[in-house]
C-alpha cells in the first residue's frame, strides 16, 4: 500500500489553492475597509455570489482589560437566547457544549464579550437574517480582535447550520488573530469536523496570535499601549504608523521577551492545561516570502515558538500591520513557481523544503527546525485513509463476533420458555453460551467506541460517517446490541443508582450512531422511504424500545401506590404516550417477534395495565380521558 499524503502535504495543497483564489485578497480588502470605516462594527460586501462578513480590528478596550486572558465556559453565551436566533436548542453555541462537568469547552471572556455585544445589536440581526435566507457561501473575517470576533461568528452561525439539512458554505479567515479558546474546544471543533473551515494567517514575527499564551496580568500596561497604538494606526486611511503613545525600546524589549519565554514553555510542553489556550483549524505561516500551511495543534505551536523566536521586540509589534503586503505576496509566491517546482512540491521532501524556505529567507539557520518541525507534523499528523482501510479489516474480523450473538438471538426467539431475546439475556444464568455473549457485546462496544475516538481525533477521513458501509454497520450494531446493554443495565440495578438508562446509562456512541443515521438522507445514503412491511422485522428499529418498555413498568408500579391527583395525571399520561408509541411500533411492524413473546416485559406489561385498570374502577375526574383509552391487543 503507498504511503499517504501527510497532514501537512494537505495543507500545503490549502496553501496553494487560497493563493491561486481571490478570497484572501478580498477578505483582506474588506478587514481593511472594516478598520478604517466601521470601528467597533463590520462591514457586508457580496463579491461573485460569496457573502464576506468583516470585523473591525479596532475594538473598545474597556470590555477587554479585566477580562481578556481569562477562560469562561462557552456555555455563558446562550443564557437567556431565544431559539430564533440561537441553535436549535436556544444555544449560541449548541454543537460545542461542554461534555461532562469537568470537560468544559472554554473560551476567552474578554473577546466573547466583545462578540456578544455585536450580536445582540438589531443590525447583526437583520444581516445575519438576510444570510441564512438566502442560503449563499458566507465567509467571516477579520484582522487583529476583529478575527477572534470572526472565529466566534463562524462557529455560532456552523452551530446554527446544524439542524439544517444542506446547509451554505461558512469559512473564516482571520488575519492576526489572537487565539480564543482551550483544548477542549479544540477538540470539540474537530468533532465536529470543522477544522478546514477555518484558515488563520499568522505573519511569523507578529506577537498578537501569541499573546495569549502568557498571563496578561503582569503585561497589563505595556499590553494597554500597544493595543492603542495599533488601532489608531489601522483605523487611519493611510495607516501611518506610531500615532499615540508609544512603547519604548526597554519595554519592546521586556514585552516581547516576557512572551516568547511562555511560547516557548508552551512548545516544550508534552501537557495542556485544561485553562491553556490551544489553537485551531489551518494555520498559514506567511513573510515577504511566501507562506506555509500547517493543521496539526502539535505542529502549530512549535511553529508559533520557533518563527516567533528569531523576531526582535521591534520587528514583532510591527509585524501585526503588515498583513496587507503579505496577502498580496502570497499570491504572488505561488503564480510565480516555475511548473517543474509545483510538481516537485508534490513530492513530500520537496515540499518541506519549499515551504520551509517560504518563512525563513535570510535566516539559513531557521531551515533546519522548520523543516524538522514540518516533518514532525507528518509523522503525528493522521492518515485517514490507511486508518480507514485498518478499520474496515478490524470490521471483518469483529463479524463472528456478531454472528455468534445473532445466533443467540434465533435461540431465545424459538425458545420454549418464550421470554425472547431481551429478557433471556436480562434473567440469563450462569451458562458458557450466556458469557460468550456477554464479552462479545463488549468486545464489540470497545471497537466502536474506538472508530469514534479515531474519528474525533482526526484520524479518519473527512466523510467517513457519511459512507453508507459504516453508517449501516453501525445502526444494524446498535440495533442488535443495544438491546443486550438496556437489559444489563437494569439487571444489575444500575437505574437505582443512577436513574432510567435514557438520560443517565445510554453509552454515547449510540447518541453518534443515531445522529449518522438521522442524517444519511442528507448525503443520499437512503433517500426513498421504505414500503411498508409485510412481516415483523428481524430487530427491533428502535434500540430504545426496551429502555422505555423499563420506564413504562416504573410508571405502572408508581400508579399503584400514588395517592395524588396532579402526579397521577402525569404518570398515566406517560403511560399513554408510550402506549400510542408502542402501538404504531407494533402496527408498521418495526418489531422483533421478541417483543411479542407471550413472557417478554412488554406483553407483561400490557397485562399489568389490564389487570390494574380492572383492580382500580374509580379514579380521579382528571385521568378519566387517560383511562378510556384500550391497552394494545
Amino acid at each position: 500500500m503507498e504511503a499517504e499524503a501527510s497532514s501537512f502535504e494537505t495543507s500545503e495543497m490549502l496553501a496553494r489553492f487560497l493563493g491561486s483564489t481571490p478570497m484572501l485578497t478580498e477578505s483582506w480588502n474588506l478587514c481593511a475597509r472594516s478598520n478604517v470605516m466601521a470601528p467597533q462594527g463590520f462591514l457586508i460586501d457580496e463579491v461573485g455570489g460569496v457573502t464576506y462578513v468583516a470585523f473591525s480590528g479596532v475594538q473598545s478596550l474597556d470590555g477587554l482589560e479585566p477580562r481578556c486572558g481569562n477562560l469562561v465556559p462557552l456555555s455563558v453565551a446562550s443564557a437567556g437566547v431565544s431559539p430564533v436566533y440561537g441553535g436549535p436548542d436556544g444555544g449560541l453555541f449548541s454543537a460545542l457544549q461542554k461534555q461532562s462537568d469537568d470537560n468544559l469547552v472554554m473560551v476567552d471572556a474578554g473577546l466573547l464579550q466583545l462578540f456578544l455585544n455585536i450580536y445582540h445589536t438589531p443590525v447583526f440581526q437583520n444581516q445575519m437574517f438576510e444570510i441564512k435566507k438566502k442560503q449563499k457561501p458566507v465567509v467571516f473575517t477579520g484582522h487583529s480582535i476583529g478575527g477572534a470576533i470572526a472565529a466566534l461568528s463562524s462557529l455560532w452561525l456552523l452551530s446554527y447550520y446544524q439542524s439544517i439539512s444542506s446547509p451554505p458554505s461558512v469559512i473564516c479567515f482571520t488575519y492576526g488573530s489572537p487565539l480564543i479558546g482551550n483544548e477542549r474546544l479544540s477538540r470539540a471543533i474537530h468533532q465536529q469536523r470543522w477544522g478546514g473551515n477555518f484558515c488563520h494567517l499568522v505573519s511569523k514575527f507578529d506577537i498578537m496570535p501569541r499573546l495569549l499564551f502568557a498571563p496578561l496580568a503582569p503585561i497589563t500596561n505595556h499590553l494597554n499601549t500597544l493595543l492603542k497604538s495599533w488601532q489608531l494606526t489601522m483605523n487611519s486611511p493611510f495607516l501611518i504608523r506610531d500615532l499615540g503613545n508609544q512603547l519604548v525600546e526597554v519595554e519592546k524589549s521586556d514585552l516581547f521577551r516576557f512572551v516568547l519565554h511562555y511560547v516557548e514553555a508552551s512548545a516544550r510542553s508534552l501537557e495542556v492545561g485544561a485553562n491553556s489556550f490551544v489553537p485551531f483549524g489551518n494555520f498559514m505561516f506567511c513573510s515577504s516570502d511566501g507562506a506555509v500551511c500547517v493543521d496539526e495543534t502539535v505542529a502549530i505551536v512549535r511553529m508559533l515558538h520557533l518563527t516567533f523566536a528569531s523576531s526582535s521586540p521591534s520587528s514583532s509589534i510591527d509585524d501585526h500591520l503588515e498583513y496587507g503586503s503579505y496577502v498580496e505576496k502570497i499570491s504572488l509566491q505561488f503564480l510565480n513557481r516555475s511548473g517543474d517546482e509545483l510538481c516537485e512540491s508534490n513530492t513530500y521532501e520537496a515540499g518541506v523544503t519549499l515551504a520551509s524556505q517560504s518563512v525563513s529567507t535570510g535566516q539559513e539557520h531557521m531551515v533546519k527546525p522548520i523543516k524538522d518541525c514540518l516533518r514532525v507534523a507528518r509523522r503525528i499528523g493522521p492518515t485517514p485513509n490507511l486508518n480507514s482501510a485498518k478499520l474496515a479489516i478490524g470490521l471483518s474480523k469483529i463479524a463472528p463476533l456478531r454472528a455468534q450473538i445473532e445466533w443467540y438471538k434465533a435461540l431465545c426467539d424459538e425458545s420454549d420458555d418464550q421470554l425472547g431475546y431481551y429478557d433471556s439475556f436480562k434473567l440469563r444464568g450462569a451458562s458458557k453460551r450466556d458469557f460468550k455473549v456477554l464479552m462479545n457485546r463488549v468486545k464489540l462496544g470497545e471497537f466502536w467506541n474506538n472508530v469514534i475516538d479515531m474519528l474525533e481525533k482526526n484520524q479518519l477521513p473527512h466523510d467517513f460517517h457519511k459512507r453508507a458501509k459504516w453508517v449501516y454497520a453501525s445502526q444494524y450494531y446498535k440495533l442488535l446490541v443495544e438491546p443486550l446493554d438496556i437489559a444489563e443495565y437494569y439487571r444489575s440495578g444500575e437505574y437505582r443508582k443512577k436513574g432510567h438508562y435514557l438520560k443517565h446509562g445510554r453509552a454515547r456512541r449510540y447518541e453518534i450512531f443515531d445522529k449518522w443515521w438521522r442524517e444519511r438522507d442528507i448525503y443520499g445514503e437512503n433517500s426513498k422511504s421504505s414500503n411498508n412491511r409485510s412481516k415483523f422485522a428481524s430487530l427491533t428499529q428502535d434500540s430504545r424500545f426496551w429502555a422505555k418498555v423499563e420506564e413504562a413498568r416504573n410508571w405502572v408500579e408508581s400508579v399503584k401506590c400514588e395517592r395524588d391527583p396532579q402526579e397521577l395525571t402525569v404518570l398515566w399520561a406517560n403511560i399513554e404516550k408510550f402506549e400510542q408509541y408502542a402501538r404504531g411500533m407494533v402496527e408498521r411492524k418495526e418489531v422483533s417477534i421478541d417483543v411479542l413473546a407471550k413472557n417478554s416485559s412488554y406483553m407483561r406489561l400490557l397485562e399489568d395495565l389490564r389487570i390494574l385498570r380492572l383492580q382500580l374502577p374509580y379514579f380521579s375526574p382528571q385521568i378519566y380521558g387517560v383511562l378510556d383509552r384500550k391497552v394494545l391487543p
